[in-house]
């Protein structure tokens, strides 16, 4: 399962999309979650189906590739269907047995939470494997620069969080690496007994620890042999800078946005059909 997480990875083929500004890419997935979260109809989800699956498509990215981060979260998407069709209440019921009913707007809610966490995981896992963490610490630099004439720590914070999405693989990697060399000592991670598996963790989850706080001290060293976090302004050796293709790419965002809005949410569709 550790490998089944592509969050945090990158895969470069050098298309169209690898070649986008990364702040087009960081604002294209607020946006995506943004509007997988407003609207509540099938038809608008399968509108953002189809434009995500083409947008993977001209990634280059392997279909599988991407998919395989679901598997991870595979089980959390599975929790809250569950959750979301037993405890939403609604008008019309399709099933009862005791205190156990199921209504139709409950098993909507179900299924639209499940396809948001869905395509909020692809998306996002899209994003990583599409721009490199240079491109990110960059593109956020830039997005959050306006604020730091208020005292912002813009620099920092665009670090932080790259750094954070960098050490996912490798934590990842480190935690399988763990895994084998306990298994290799008679561990036993597949029992069925809950109390049994929570205590082969601990033997997985000290040393994960140890080495984290390692890698991370090092990386703390490193960083201040090169002057990070000094009043000094840096320069990079590549300047990100908008392009046509650019402008080009948020003028179909704001398309896509606009027609999730309008065919995604139920009152404004019947607003324009009763127009219609």
């Amino acid at each position: 399962m550790l490998s089944n997480i592509s969050i945090g990875q990158y895969y470069p083929t050098g298309s169209i999309i690898h070649k986008l500004d990364p702040r087009v890419k960081i604002f294209f997935t607020f946006v995506f979650m943004i509007s997988v979260f407003l609207i509540d109809r099938y038809f608008a989800y399968l509108i953002a189906g189809i434009f995500l699956l083409t947008l993977i498509k001209m990634s280059k990215v392997p279909l599988g590739f991407v998919l395989k981060g679901i598997k991870g979260i595979l089980y959390l998407i599975i929790f809250t269907f569950v959750i979301n069709i037993i405890f939403t209440q609604g008008d019309t019921v399709l099933f009862k047995y005791g205190l156990l009913t199921i209504t139709k707007e409950g098993l909507d809610f179900a299924v639209f939470m499940a396809l948001r966490l869905f395509f909020l995981m692809v998306g996002t896992s899209l994003l990583t494997l599409t721009t490199s963490p240079i491109e990110l610490t960059d593109a956020l630099e830039k997005i959050f620069s306006p604020l730091a004439r208020f005292g912002f720590p813009a620099q920092e914070l665009a670090m932080m969080i790259t750094i954070a999405l960098r050490f996912i693989p490798t934590l990842l990697d480190e935690t399988d690496k763990i895994m084998k060399a306990q298994m290799a000592r008679g561990a036993d991670f597949e029992s069925k007994n809950v109390i049994s598996r929570a205590k082969s963790m601990i033997p997985i989850l000290v040393p994960l620890f140890v080495s984290a706080f390692r890698r991370a001290d090092e990386l703390a060293m490193a960083m201040e042999a090169r002057c990070y976090g000094s009043d000094i302004k840096r320069t990079k050796m590549k300047q990100i800078s908008y392009k046509q293709r650019d402008f080009n790419a948020y003028f179909l965002l704001v398309a896509f946005f606009v027609l999730m809005i309008v065919t995604g949410r139920n009152d404004l569709w019947t607003k324009i059909t009763s127009l219609i």
